[in-house]
Protein backbone atom coordinates (compact mmCIF):
# COMPACT_ATOMS: atom_id res chain seq x y z
CA UNK A 1 0.00 0.00 0.00
CA UNK A 2 1.23 3.72 -1.11
CA UNK A 3 1.14 6.03 2.19
CA UNK A 4 0.34 9.64 1.53
CA UNK A 5 1.85 12.48 3.13
CA UNK A 6 -1.95 13.65 4.03
CA UNK A 7 -2.90 14.49 7.66
CA UNK A 8 -5.77 13.02 9.07
CA UNK A 9 -7.45 13.56 12.48
CA UNK A 10 -5.49 11.12 14.67
CA UNK A 11 -2.41 12.94 13.40
CA UNK A 12 -4.18 16.50 14.71
CA UNK A 13 -5.02 15.18 17.45
CA UNK A 14 -3.02 16.62 20.44
CA UNK A 15 0.28 14.55 20.89
CA UNK A 16 -0.99 12.36 24.09
CA UNK A 17 -4.15 10.95 22.49
CA UNK A 18 -2.15 8.83 20.37
CA UNK A 19 0.36 7.19 23.00
CA UNK A 20 -3.11 6.57 25.35
CA UNK A 21 -4.51 4.90 22.50
CA UNK A 22 -1.62 2.46 21.82
CA UNK A 23 -1.48 2.37 25.61
CA UNK A 24 -4.57 1.10 26.37
CA UNK A 25 -4.35 -1.09 23.09
CA UNK A 26 -1.76 -2.94 24.71
CA UNK A 27 -2.68 -3.42 27.98
CA UNK A 28 -6.52 -4.70 26.72
CA UNK A 29 -4.88 -7.41 24.25
CA UNK A 30 -4.25 -10.15 26.65
CA UNK A 31 -7.21 -10.12 29.02
CA UNK A 32 -10.02 -9.80 26.37
CA UNK A 33 -7.95 -13.56 25.08
CA UNK A 34 -10.21 -15.20 27.41
CA UNK A 35 -13.43 -14.02 26.67
CA UNK A 36 -12.61 -14.56 23.24
CA UNK A 37 -12.24 -18.03 23.47
CA UNK A 38 -15.93 -17.96 24.62
CA UNK A 39 -16.87 -17.35 20.87
CA UNK A 40 -15.84 -20.02 18.11
CA UNK A 41 -14.28 -17.99 15.55
CA UNK A 42 -13.58 -20.00 12.11
CA UNK A 43 -9.80 -20.17 11.52
CA UNK A 44 -9.80 -17.49 8.30
CA UNK A 45 -10.88 -15.35 10.44
CA UNK A 46 -8.76 -16.20 13.20
CA UNK A 47 -5.85 -15.53 10.95
CA UNK A 48 -6.49 -11.93 9.39
CA UNK A 49 -7.62 -11.07 12.71
CA UNK A 50 -4.14 -11.58 14.61
CA UNK A 51 -2.63 -10.00 11.05
CA UNK A 52 -4.83 -7.03 12.17
CA UNK A 53 -3.28 -7.18 15.66
CA UNK A 54 -0.35 -7.18 14.55
CA UNK A 55 -0.39 -4.36 12.08
CA UNK A 56 -2.43 -2.40 14.63
CA UNK A 57 0.55 -2.40 16.80
CA UNK A 58 2.95 -1.24 14.35
CA UNK A 59 0.65 1.89 14.13
CA UNK A 60 -0.17 0.12 10.76
CA UNK A 61 -4.03 1.15 10.75
CA UNK A 62 -5.64 0.90 7.05
CA UNK A 63 -3.52 -1.95 6.92
CA UNK A 64 -5.27 -3.26 10.50
CA UNK A 65 -8.67 -1.98 9.35
CA UNK A 66 -8.62 -3.82 5.95
CA UNK A 67 -7.34 -7.32 7.79
CA UNK A 68 -10.18 -6.75 10.67
CA UNK A 69 -12.77 -6.22 7.79
CA UNK A 70 -11.38 -9.10 6.17
CA UNK A 71 -12.52 -11.34 9.62
CA UNK A 72 -15.55 -9.33 9.48
CA UNK A 73 -16.67 -10.88 6.22
CA UNK A 74 -16.09 -14.65 7.63
CA UNK A 75 -17.40 -13.41 11.07
CA UNK A 76 -19.45 -11.03 10.02
CA UNK A 77 -21.60 -11.06 13.74
CA UNK A 78 -18.42 -11.31 16.25
CA UNK A 79 -18.55 -8.39 18.36
CA UNK A 80 -14.61 -8.63 19.79
CA UNK A 81 -13.76 -8.08 15.88
CA UNK A 82 -16.65 -5.42 14.99
CA UNK A 83 -14.70 -3.23 17.79
CA UNK A 84 -11.21 -3.85 16.26
CA UNK A 85 -13.10 -2.21 13.31
CA UNK A 86 -13.88 0.47 15.35
CA UNK A 87 -10.83 1.00 17.12
CA UNK A 88 -9.09 1.40 13.49
CA UNK A 89 -11.47 3.55 12.14
CA UNK A 90 -11.05 5.82 15.73
CA UNK A 91 -7.51 5.47 14.82
CA UNK A 92 -7.69 6.58 11.65
CA UNK A 93 -9.79 9.83 12.59
CA UNK A 94 -13.00 8.11 10.92
CA UNK A 95 -15.04 8.89 14.35
CA UNK A 96 -18.55 8.29 13.17
CA UNK A 97 -17.69 5.01 11.51
CA UNK A 98 -15.66 4.35 14.73
CA UNK A 99 -19.31 5.00 16.39
CA UNK A 100 -21.52 3.06 14.35
CA UNK A 101 -18.82 -0.41 14.71
CA UNK A 102 -18.99 0.33 18.60
CA UNK A 103 -22.97 0.51 18.35
CA UNK A 104 -22.93 -2.73 15.88
CA UNK A 105 -20.73 -4.85 18.52
CA UNK A 106 -22.52 -3.41 21.89
CA UNK A 107 -25.60 -4.75 20.31
CA UNK A 108 -24.41 -8.01 19.76
CA UNK A 109 -22.92 -8.65 23.37
CA UNK A 110 -23.71 -5.86 25.37
CA UNK A 111 -22.31 -7.62 28.23
CA UNK A 112 -18.97 -7.67 26.69
CA UNK A 113 -16.47 -6.15 29.07
CA UNK A 114 -13.76 -5.01 26.58
CA UNK A 115 -16.20 -3.92 24.18
CA UNK A 116 -17.91 -1.82 26.75
CA UNK A 117 -15.12 -0.29 27.59
CA UNK A 118 -13.58 0.87 24.27
CA UNK A 119 -17.19 2.10 23.61
CA UNK A 120 -16.90 4.06 27.13
CA UNK A 121 -13.67 5.57 26.38
CA UNK A 122 -14.62 6.64 22.90
CA UNK A 123 -17.86 8.32 24.04
CA UNK A 124 -15.51 9.87 26.51
CA UNK A 125 -12.88 11.56 23.96
CA UNK A 126 -15.81 12.32 21.11
CA UNK A 127 -17.81 13.86 23.07
CA UNK A 128 -14.25 16.09 24.06
CA UNK A 129 -13.64 16.06 20.63
CA UNK A 130 -16.90 17.22 19.16
CA UNK A 131 -17.75 19.33 22.25
CA UNK A 132 -21.55 18.06 22.03
CA UNK A 133 -23.30 16.58 25.22
CA UNK A 134 -23.90 12.99 25.30
CA UNK A 135 -26.04 11.45 22.79
CA UNK A 136 -25.70 8.05 23.51
CA UNK A 137 -26.11 5.81 26.35
CA UNK A 138 -23.87 5.88 29.23
CA UNK A 139 -21.58 2.94 29.59
CA UNK A 140 -20.69 2.57 33.39
CA UNK A 141 -17.45 0.27 32.97
CA UNK A 142 -15.26 2.94 32.74
CA UNK A 143 -11.50 2.77 31.50
CA UNK A 144 -9.95 2.44 27.60
CA UNK A 145 -10.41 -0.61 25.83
CA UNK A 146 -7.41 -2.12 23.40
CA UNK A 147 -8.27 -4.69 20.11
CA UNK A 148 -8.56 -8.12 21.29
CA UNK A 149 -6.78 -11.27 20.65
CA UNK A 150 -9.06 -14.25 18.74
CA UNK A 151 -9.64 -17.34 20.97
CA UNK A 152 -6.73 -19.89 20.92
CA UNK A 153 -3.90 -17.14 20.55
CA UNK A 154 -0.96 -17.22 22.77
CA UNK A 155 1.69 -14.49 23.06
CA UNK A 156 0.82 -12.38 20.14
CA UNK A 157 -0.92 -9.25 21.09
CA UNK A 158 -4.52 -8.81 20.56
CA UNK A 159 -6.84 -6.02 19.16
CA UNK A 160 -10.36 -5.53 20.32
CA UNK A 161 -10.73 -1.84 20.74
CA UNK A 162 -9.18 0.62 22.06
Amino acid sequence: MIYTRSVTRTAQCPPRVLPLIVGVFLLLTGSGAADAQKRKVAPEAREQWKFGVDMANRGLWSEALFRFEQARRIEPEHPKILSNIAVAHEALGLFEQALNYYQQALRLAPRERDVRRNYSRFVEYYQNFKGDPAEEESVTDGTAAAPVLPNNTTGAPAAEGR
